[in-house]
């Protein structure tokens, strides 16, 4: 008997807080909210290089979708969840709070998704997203 590992993807995530201390999340096809982030690149060859970390993958998935610099890190405490956007599909959904380089430019909304926010702590628990999300965003508000 062949031994088949199971095979989860990865999205890694980044609570970004703004200048007015909001957070940046984007709208996805779901009509959910949802923190910016991605999968990790792999690279190949002729192409742009793979992720070296996933703390560089957030800092260039949020480069691509929003225009902001940040450094990402820590991985926030409990932002390690799993996720099924759809019936059958699960995702390893791993959350770091960044320091933003760049909190008073405006983000700029990518082909990705069909809007961009900036929301205060007190308007995420009224939004339409994932529980982990908002336990993600929470925990970093108190780590402020």
């Amino acid at each position: 008997m062949t031994y088949t590992p199971s095979v989860w993807p990865v999205s890694v995530k980044a609570v970004a807080l703004d200048a007015r201390h909001r957070v940046l999340l984007l709208k996805n096809e779901r009509e959910e909210w949802e923190l910016p982030g991605g999968r990790l690149e792999l690279g190949s060859t002729g192409a742009a290089p793979g992720d070296r970390t996933p703390e560089e993958a957030v800092g260039r998935e949020l480069r691509e979708e929003t225009g902001w610099k940040i450094t990402a890190g820590p991985l926030i405490d409990g932002g390690v969840w799993i996720y099924e956007p759809v019936p059958g599909r699960r995702v390893l959904i791993v959350t770091y709070g960044c320091t933003v380089h760049t909190p008073d430019q405006t983000p700029v909304l990518s082909h990705e998704h069909k809007q961009i926010g900036l929301f205060t702590a007190d308007e995420v628990p009224d939004l339409t997203m994932p529980e982990g999300y908002k336990r993600s965003i929470a925990a970093w508000y108190r780590q402020q």
